[in-house]
């Protein structure tokens, strides 16, 4: 197991819950529409922060949105926005309170127009994980024609905190492209799980 966690990609270091984040979900295909749109959002309250702190709260943001279903979020009030900004488990920023109850909006619209919100994503990798081939860190992009075209996307079907950076994180954890290093035991793991 040490020599595993030697070559494990280096952006998680030892934190244990990081190191399960990164052994377990990130990178792996995610096809669920609501798990996709919680991670959109959690993605979008990382934007000046560190992924292990929304890591940390994300069973906070599952409690006070509403385990993150759109419908509920999409009915919130004036006074649902001062409980959240009241919320000490939660980023308590105004802008990032907004912006899961406007993305919950673009969810919901995107549905009233039968588009599924897994496809509407998957769409823009054709479906497919592009898979990488990364020796170092330092080589993986932090934005790529596909995020900013997706951001484009989303910013127009109404979702905000969505800017091409974010987006390309959120296409990385949820296995739309397979960022893993080489020298990762989890890079094959993701390859055989998008055959």
């Amino acid at each position: 197991m040490a020599e595993s966690q030697s070559q494990r990609c280096p952006w998680c270091g030892d934190d244990p819950l990081y190191v399960h984040y990164h052994d377990t979900v990130w990178g792996r295909p995610e096809y669920d529409d609501l798990a996709l749109f919680e991670k959109l959002c959690l993605d979008g309250q990382q934007a000046g922060l560190s992924w292990l702190t929304i890591l940390r709260k994300q069973e906070n943001y599952r409690a006070a949105y509403a385990n993150f279903d759109p419908e509920r979020i999409a009915r919130f009030d004036d006074q649902d926005v001062a409980r959240l900004l009241a919320d000490p488990g939660i980023v308590r920023n105004r802008l990032k309170v907004h912006s899961i109850i406007r993305n919950a909006r673009g969810f919901l619209a995107l549905q009233d127009q039968g588009v599924g919100f897994s496809d509407f994503l998957w769409d823009f990798v054709e479906g497919q994980p592009i898979q990488n081939r990364w020796q170092a860190f330092e080589e993986v992009p932090v934005t790529t024609p596909e995020s900013v075209a997706m951001s484009k996307a989303l910013k127009k079907a109404g979702f905000n905190f969505v800017g091409p950076t974010i987006v390309y994180a959120f296409m990385q954890a949820t296995g739309m492209v397979n960022d893993h290093l080489v020298c990762c035991p989890a890079h094959e793991e993701c390859r055989a799980l998008a055959q």
